[in-house]
């Protein structure tokens, strides 16, 4: 087979860091689940649309949960009904089976013990060190100062700002703030973290950093984490499963693999945008709906959603014939599933059905895009 353009391998994220799947995780996602709702709404006075719809939802134990959608979806709203900074219309949250909406106040300062939260802009206190504002929540929870040492230095560890503690919010990076604010909602070591938007004010490098320190968190401490965010990639690099919210509704949800291989609404099509493989310009303009000249070349997309087959090249070309040429594709890894599209061009001679009938067989999904000309 004649490659025309290089094949883009992205490695699994997920191989790169321990997976939230793996060890003692992995017996977890099997127990019931840790939040659980049902039949949940929430309207807000003066408008007309309610922010969440009747949502029925189950998050496991020890998985990495991703809420994702467009602005003014819902996610926030959704999210912080978890902790109860909102209370929901109607419906209920259960955590570990209780309803939490029936909590006085005494219980809910112990709910929000149990769920930790981090948030987009990181909420620390301009005017104390990292290591004052990460041991505020024990002070105020009127923890001892031996407590105290050693609670703020372990998640000052775990975090890897052990050598930051006596800095200022305003000497620090947006990562090292953003790992300020996870090391505050891990201090009364919670069962429950919450991620409201966490990535959405860092640079690409930061974003990377700390989704992988999330990973490593939910693996070593077996934590529920539970995250909005309207970027697929951060889906993509630490969820197990995802929801897809529009105007309050799931519209879409299942194991992240799937949704990114095969995703069946719009607005999930139109979140991941760009990361869904169209056909290039210049290939565009070389091609029609109809065969031409006996020159031309048909051009199959062959799709790969995960759920079958492997991409191999070799099985392609001995399938399609020797004149098969791979004109553009990209394949990743997704949860160990490979998945992506590739666009081959075969000469137009032979019968088209019994190709695609071959071609079937080495792909999830085939397509005859159309036919191109020559250069």
């Amino acid at each position: 087979m004649t490659q025309h353009t290089a094949l883009k391998v992205v490695p699994d994220d997920l191989a790169q860091v321990p997976s939230a799947r793996s060890g003692a995780a992995v017996s977890s996602l099997r127990e019931p689940a840790h939040i659980r709702l049902q039949g949940l709404g929430k309207h807000y006075p003066g408008n007309p649309q309610p922010a969440l719809s009747d949502l029925n939802l189950a998050i496991r134990h020890g998985e990495v949960f991703g809420i994702i959608g467009r602005s003014g979806a819902g996610k926030s709203s959704l999210i912080r009904t978890l902790n109860r900074l909102e209370q929901p219309s109607s419906g209920r949250v259960f955590i570990d089976d209780q309803d939490i909406g029936l909590y006085n106040a005494a219980q809910l300062v112990q709910l929000r013990r149990r769920v930790g939260m981090i948030f987009q802009h990181f909420n620390l206190m301009s005017a104390k060190t990292v290591w004052d504002n990460v041991a505020l929540p024990l002070r105020m929870a009127g923890a001892d100062k031996a407590q105290i040492a050693s609670k703020v230095g372990e998640v000052l560890a775990l975090v890897g700002l052990q050598d930051k503690h006596q800095a200022y919010p305003a000497q620090l990076s947006g990562g090292q703030k953003q790992r300020v604010g996870i090391a505050r909602a891990l201090v009364h070591q919670p069962q429950i973290l919450l991620c409201d938007e966490a990535t959405s004010a860092l640079d690409p490098e930061s974003t990377q950093a700390i989704l992988a320190l999330l990973r490593d968190i939910n693996r070593r401490l077996g934590l529920t984490i539970v995250l909005i965010t309207h970027e697929m990639e951060v889906i993509r690099a630490i969820c197990d499963r995802v929801v897809v919210l529009e105007r309050g509704q799931v519209v879409e949800q299942g194991e992240v693999w799937q949704l990114f291989g095969d995703p069946q609404h719009e607005v999930t099509r139109t979140l991941l945008g760009n990361q869904l493989n169209d056909v290039p310009v210049d290939l565009q303009q070389r091609l029609h709906a109809g065969p031409g000249a006996v020159t031309d070349e048909r051009l199959l997309s062959l799709q790969f959603s995960g759920h079958q087959h492997e991409v191999d090249l070799l099985a392609i070309a001995r399938a399609l014939g020797p004149q098969t040429r791979l004109l553009h594709g990209g394949v990743e890894r997704i949860q160990g599933r490979a998945q992506g599209r590739l666009l081959v061009s075969v000469p137009v001679q032979g019968d088209a059905e019994a190709l695609l009938a071959k071609a079937s067989t080495l792909a999830d999904r085939v397509q005859l895009v159309g036919y191109l000309t020559p250069r």
